[in-house]
């Protein structure tokens, strides 16, 4: 870890590891709602497995400009990206793979069934209001590839007033944002919002000149994002919701693939998802939810142009029948993955059937849950995984927990049918997990202490040479040889102080190739984050840090990538009860550091915006 790091993680250490989301109040944490962790509503004080919520208010004055910005705040993850915002970026779990967690939005999955995981560049953040992060294995309740856990994004939606909401921003490298939305409802229990998004910057040459010949333009790499979202939902009778859910995006973005050519690229994503919530009876909730995503990439580049696009369609109908404090859960799902590309052999599609059943029990001091779960893949076959977690009140403020999962990742697209890389005999990659959590919070200090340790086998690596059953791959392949195991510690806490709010996290991990001896490509083997704010009537004002060990750009770990810390400052100031002004300097002392080998990121920067309307 460089000397930098040093001082922040002693720090960190001594403070105990406070949580990472800005602006928390610790007593309002109690009475927050999680979805993700159970696929129903529960009070967060009852959620067994560890998350991290970060709402409306904390998205909203954080300024950042995109998702995985925000989420590099939070304990248990790092991120890489090639560049700046619109660059192609990563999002690591407690140490799995980018393609090795899922992602939803407003309960429909999303992501690239070609490289796999989320394409996480085209999603606008402009539209997000809520996201849960549940970590570990949840493949019991939602199928494949939820090795390291779950993010859903929620889309901004109406409440029980009517409201208009403008936001206005501007930044360096000529950053400009507008955002306008609508959201009401009427007296019939009809419930409405609307919401529009520009966000465009000039950016910055995202590759240095180590980067190659093949890679390196000095030329600035900007982006321009458009996107929208809507909610509508009708109550039709007390027994029963009908509505849908939509959100679009386009997102223009420069890159660099040699000096010779403007390479450029354009990402869309489209979601919708109609749904009906009907009670059957008093204890017996149903919901049916028909969905389409469509993950869409296109390149023009020096090298040529190329094009892969991803349609999932599906359709989930939940069932949730309570039985005094506990439920019992009932779930029939089927998705169609549709890819079509410009390299020949990829195109194809595959459907996978599901089956899960669950139950979860909150008697006296005693908390637990069961899940299993079983996924039919008209490519991979049938797969069948399960959880079991249980949890004890030692008072009304501390809690002990324990659980263990199986979880697995179907391969991609690519490890199956690419030309030359490809095998499609490949299998998925199987994981199992154990972990073991202490949680205490009076209501003004949060602490969460969480030992894991994931296990995976039949790991998909880029092996050369490559087996003798595809030796005609002579540049290597993807195969399922090697092991890995995900352990380690992930440390958090919060406390509200008067009007000082403080908080930060602490994760130490060591996410092995069990193969190879080697260290996982672009993981740390610690990092985390302090903040702190102090509010003065309708002034606020907050610093935060984020900090990482040394990671390695390759497998073979002879590329290093240096530790950094970064410190940005924030200050809010209300002008009215409706107005808001925001302004953010981010990367104060100018640090040079990389995500991703010979990729730059931002130097010091500001932001600031007004807003209207926000509640």
């Amino acid at each position: 870890m460089t000397q930098y790091c040093k001082p922040l993680c002693l720090a960190l250490a001594v403070a105990a590891c406070f949580s990472s989301s800005p602006l928390v109040h610790a007593q309002d944490a109690q009475s927050q709602v999680l979805i993700t962790a159970a696929r129903q509503p529960q009070v967060a004080k009852d959620v067994l497995a560890d998350n991290v919520v970060i709402t409306a208010e904390q998205i909203h004055l954080s300024g950042a400009t995109s998702i995985v910005d925000l989420l590099q705040q939070q304990r248990g993850i790092e991120i890489s990206r090639t560049g700046g915002s619109g660059s192609v970026a990563s999002v690591f779990i407690r140490g799995a793979a980018n393609s090795q967690s899922v992602v939803f939005v407003d309960g429909v999955r999303i992501g690239s069934s070609t490289t796999g995981g989320a394409t996480w560049s085209s999603i606008p953040l402009s539209q997000i209001e809520r996201i849960e992060i549940v970590y570990g294995p949840l493949s019991s309740l939602y199928g494949a590839d939820a090795m390291g856990g779950v993010i859903q994004l929620f889309t901004k939606k109406s409440g029980p007033q009517s409201r208009t909401s403008l936001n206005f921003g501007i930044g360096s490298n000529h950053l400009r944002k507008f955002e306008a939305g609508i959201f009401g409802s009427s007296a019939n229990d009809f419930q409405y919002s609307l919401n529009t998004a520009k966000e465009s910057s000039d950016g910055f040459s995202a590759s240095k000149p180590g980067s190659g010949a093949f890679t390196y333009n000095a030329d600035k790499d900007g982006y321009t994002q458009k996107s929208f979202n809507g909610n509508l939902a009708w109550k039709l009778m007390p027994e029963l919701t009908l509505g849908v859910n939509f959100v679009q995006s386009t997102l223009d973005v420069d890159f660099d693939a040699g000096p010779s050519y403007q390479d450029r690229g354009q990402q869309k994503f489209d979601n919708v998802a109609t749904f009906a919530k009907a009670k059957f009876a008093p204890n017996w909730n149903s919901s049916l939810q028909l969905s389409r995503n469509t993950d869409r990439v296109y390149t023009d580049a020096s090298y040529g142009k190329g094009n892969a696009d991803t349609k999932q369609r599906g359709w989930t109908w939940q069932n949730d029948v309570t039985f005094g404090k506990d439920v019992l859960q009932f779930v029939f799902e089927d998705r169609e993955e549709d890819v079509r590309t410009n390299t020949a052999g990829i195109s194809g599609k595959r459907d996978t059937k599901s089956y899960a059943l669950a139950y979860t029990m909150k008697q006296d001091a005693h908390l637990a849950s069961l899940s299993g779960r079983v996924d039919d893949s008209s490519q991979y076959g049938k797969h069948t995984t399960g959880s079991i977690a249980y949890g004890y009140k030692l008072t009304e403020v501390l809690r002990v927990n324990a659980s263990y999962g199986t979880s697995f990742r179907a391969p991609t697209f690519n490890e199956l049918y690419y030309p030359g890389f490809g095998v499609a005999s490949n299998r998925p990659e199987l994981g199992k997990n154990a972990e073991a959590g202490l949680f205490y919070d009076d209501n003004v200090w949060q602490l969460s202490a969480v030992y894991y340790q994931n296990r995976i086998t039949d790991l998909l690596v880029s092996t050369n040479p490559c087996p003798v059953e595809v030796a005609t791959h002579r540049y290597g392949c993807a195969y399922n040889v090697n092991k890995a195991t995900l352990s380690g510690f992930t440390l958090g806490a919060s406390a509200r102080l008067g009007q000082w709010n403080v908080r930060g996290t602490m994760d130490i991990q060591d996410p092995t190739d069990d193969t190879t001896g080697k260290r996982l490509a672009r993981r740390a083997k610690q990092h985390g984050s302090l903040g702190v704010d102090y509010r003065m009537g309708d002034l606020t004002l907050g610093a935060e840090s984020v900090f990482s060990g040394e990671r390695f750009d390759d497998v073979a770990n002879r590329n290093r990538l240096a530790g950094y810390g970064i410190l940005n400052l924030i200050a809010t100031y209300k002008v009215s009860p409706s107005w808001l002004l925001l302004a953010r300097w981010n990367n104060v002392a100018d640090k040079e550091y990389e995500l991703a080998r010979h990729y730059r990121t931002p130097e010091s920067n500001f932001y600031l915006g007004l807003s209207y309307g926000f509640k």
